[in-house]
């Protein structure tokens, strides 16, 4: 099924570098990150329906709708703002899944801004990032929609200045899971906070790093293989969250597309262009 349009855009995003500082009480662990939107998005339409009904209308391999971020996204918005309407949800993937670029949690945050203004329900941003802080730690960022600089558990966020890039992103098939990550024994949990001015300058500190990175590909060599591959080719290529997907840095289009072209044919990725807001952040 095919919902008319128009398309709301989900945008992917990249750690551009993912450090543990230490960990709290309650498991959860404290992190420094610094992330970006790119321009590769899921494309989401969305109908209003009058019996109140959320559904999502069409086949996500691997997302049962029940675990769908973007349908409990949907619900809370209506539990909290009490209207009687529901919605028809559609999903058009095109951020890989499981891969650290957090197609979920933009889907769903790209949910609450659009029924936000479908339904009328007026929340504004601030209101709907405390619905999207009960979603996961990520969903907040999608909202916020601008380069930052992500503290706490990633809610804590700063806008960072930085200069538009290029990415190429690697795509290895493997299926990570985040909390295994995080549970892992042997992931380094007291690394050095960092000063958000030494990474906006140029050149970079060359500790900034992802502190997962050495579990992932400890555990998946597809990964480690991926990584290795653009590292040979660019010497500060790194994963992003907590995987499977790698990157590297470019400042221009060519460099990037021209390093892509002599991927072998077992591997797979896309060059993207950095955005400085969200493609829905004024509406």
């Amino acid at each position: 099924m095919k919902l008319p349009g128009p398309d709301w855009l989900a945008p992917a995003k990249l750690n551009l570098f993912l450090h543990v500082v230490g960990r709290r009480d309650d498991g959860y662990h404290l992190l420094q990150t610094a992330f970006t939107l790119i321009d590769r998005c899921d494309r989401l339409r969305l109908r209003v329906r009058a019996d109140g009904r959320i559904d999502r209308v069409n086949v996500v391999p691997g997302i049962p709708p029940d675990n769908d971020l973007a349908v409990r996204a949907a619900l809370l918005l209506k539990e909290a703002s009490g209207t009687t309407e529901g919605a028809d949800i559609e999903i058009e993937k095109a951020i890989p899944i499981g891969g650290g670029l957090g197609g979920g949690s933009s889907d769903a945050a790209t949910v609450l801004m659009a029924l936000d203004r479908l339904w009328g329900t007026g929340f504004g941003r601030e209101a709907l990032a405390e619905i999207a802080g009960t979603l996961g730690a990520d969903v907040p960022y999608f909202l916020d929609g601008r380069p930052a600089w992500a503290e706490g558990v990633g809610e804590r966020l700063t806008p960072l200045e930085i200069e538009p890039r290029w990415y190429l992103v690697l795509t290895p098939p493997a299926g990570v899971s985040t909390a295994e990550v995080f549970a892992a024994p042997e992931l380094t949990r007291n690394t050095e906070p960092l000063k958000m001015e030494d990474f906006s300058a140029r050149p970079r500190v060359k500790r900034f790093t992802n502190d997962l990175e050495s579990v992932v590909t400890a555990r998946h060599p597809v990964v480690r293989q991926h990584l290795e591959w653009l590292r040979e080719r660019v010497a500060d290529a790194r994963m992003t969250g907590s995987g499977a997907c790698v990157f590297a840095e470019f400042e221009r289009r060519e460099d990037a597309e021209a390093v892509m072209r002599g991927l072998p044919g077992s591997m797979h990725g896309f060059v993207a262009q950095g955005l400085m807001e969200h493609p829905l952040r004024e509406v």
